[in-house]
């Protein structure tokens, strides 16, 4: 049985006009599905615009032109508000830097999306230190982000992308900060929560030895 579709994009274009005049094409007629569970590689130099799709994905941009559909729903063309709705329920960003609330612990850190989407302080907290288990860093939910490593903050920041139970996660270059060891760490704990959670993921990343181990792979 086909798993549901998570993520439909269809022909996703983008281009900036630059100061001398001429247009700059950053994607052109960018299509790819995502089901529920599957883990799909991003994977291209420098400037190829990963990231650009990545930001139209997550609605955090708009394309000038194509279809997008989360979980089944066309969201192109949505306002705002729903956009935001969309954010925040449905998907789920991890940076290459971990982008962590400083004066807030680890745990508070993944107890914060979830309250502003209407959860209870109790529920909130009780998902993070679930999260914070299942990565292995429970014992330090009390921290703040400058008391932990930068492998440790790293999976803060997946447990914090999976707080409210995403549709979809996207992740760019979520390693790529990390020495090789750490990153194969931090790698190996992200695939299994994900997997465990079912959700549809697509990770931008210059690592091929990484890419290879996901589901499938698309180049740029």
């Amino acid at each position: 049985m086909n798993k549901p579709r998570i993520l439909s994009a269809k022909n996703i274009s983008k281009s900036y006009m630059q100061a001398d005049g001429t247009q700059l094409d950053i994607l052109k007629d960018f299509s790819c599905d995502i089901q529920a569970g599957e883990i799909v590689a991003l994977v291209g130099p420098s400037g190829s615009g990963k990231s650009t799709l990545l930001h139209i994905l997550g609605l955090l941009d708009q394309a000038d032109s194509g279809d997008l559909l989360i979980n089944e729903v066309n969201v192109t063309k949505s306002p705002e508000r729903e956009r935001t709705k969309t954010r925040r329920a449905d998907i789920g960003f991890v940076y290459q830097f971990h982008h962590l609330l400083p004066e807030f612990s680890a745990v508070e850190n993944i107890m914060l999306p979830q309250i502003i989407n209407g959860a209870s302080k109790t529920e909130a907290e009780a998902r993070a230190k679930s999260l914070l288990d299942r990565l292995k860093l429970l014992h330090r939910a009390d921290n703040r982000p400058a008391k932990l490593s930068g492998g440790e903050q790293q999976r803060v920041a997946i447990s914090r992308a999976l707080a409210n139970q995403p549709k979809l996660l996207l992740a760019d270059e979520p390693t790529g900060n990390l020495d090789p060891e750490t990153s194969e760490h931090v790698f190996t704990l992200m695939m299994e929560i994900v997997r465990q959670s079912g959700v549809g993921a697509l990770i931008a990343t210059h690592n091929m030895d990484l890419a290879k181990r996901m589901d499938r792979i698309i180049h740029f």
